[in-house]
């Protein structure tokens, strides 16, 4: 066969279908997955999935890219700046495959908007947020419908990625934002929940040196403690503390691409 020949048969995911088979990429392609929170560790779950041929994607978050997400999120870079996130990561996976379908949302998902979203439209649902009022309520909405939810713990103030689990909310242990977790879906009778969590230890972050920035992230989490929003940085000690939590760019993105992972294999059945 002539060189030529095998480049023409090669398309973006035909590596992909060495491993999963066609029959695996046809379920993807028809499959739509709503991520919750495009950040550290949403925007690496949306890359993977994006790469491994999902048809449809649903993004939401309200935020936009600053430029201390520089140092751990695939969508930050100095040209994007300023820009929504939901705004940069669909043109980024289109730019992947420009056959895939993305609605994106700006907004910040809590209770109060649940009403916005019928997760009885989604395959599959992605929790990758910040406050403990949103995740219960996307798990609550996910779980009413009938649709698999996976749910990312605090990757926050870590340093391991070695120290991430797949695992059921119900088994996971030193993750302060699981035992949270955990407390409120039994509450719920929630009696499972896929997380991916860190079983290491959370670091005390060094405060920062000028005074201006910890006045900016105390005055940040002020406003959220006034709207009754919680920490979920994977230390409570840290809100209470008004630190913002450190981060850095290997725990976030692994734990987004072990989501994504997870996502995949489940989808196309793969146990």
């Amino acid at each position: 066969m002539r060189p030529g020949a095998v480049r023409n048969m090669e398309n973006r995911f035909s590596r992909t279908e060495l491993l999963l088979g066609r029959e695996a990429l046809d379920k993807l392609a028809a499959s739509r997955v709503a991520v919750f929170g495009v950040g550290g560790v949403g925007g690496f779950v949306v890359e993977g999935l994006a790469r491994s041929g999902i048809g449809a994607l649903d993004l939401i978050d309200d935020d936009t890219v600053s430029i201390s997400n520089l140092n751990r999120q695939i969508i930050a870079l100095e040209s994007t700046i300023g820009q929504y996130k939901v705004d940069v990561a669909e043109a980024r996976v289109r730019d992947i495959n420009p056959d895939i379908k993305v609605r994106t949302y700006k907004m910040f998902f809590l209770p109060e908007t649940a009403r916005f979203f019928d997760f009885a439209d989604y395959d599959y649902v992605v929790d990758a947020i910040d406050t403990v009022a949103g995740k219960l309520a996307i798990i609550e909405g996910a779980k009413a419908a009938g649709i698999p939810v996976i749910s990312s713990m605090g990757t926050g103030n870590k340093l391991d990625p070695t120290a991430l689990k797949v695992a059921d909310i119900y088994k996971t242990s030193v993750c302060p934002l699981a035992k949270v977790i955990r407390k409120e879906c039994r509450k719920r009778g929630i009696d499972s929940l896929k997380v991916v969590y860190s079983e290491e230890e959370a670091l005390t972050p060094v405060p920062p040196e000028e005074d201006s920035v910890a006045e900016k992230a105390a005055a940040a989490l002020e406003k959220a403690a006034a709207q009754g929003l919680e920490c979920a940085c994977g230390d409570i000690k840290v809100f209470k503390k008004r630190q913002t939590p450190g981060s850095v760019s290997f725990v976030p993105s692994v734990a987004g691409l072990i989501i994504a992972g997870e996502v995949i294999k489940d989808l196309i059945g793969d146990k």
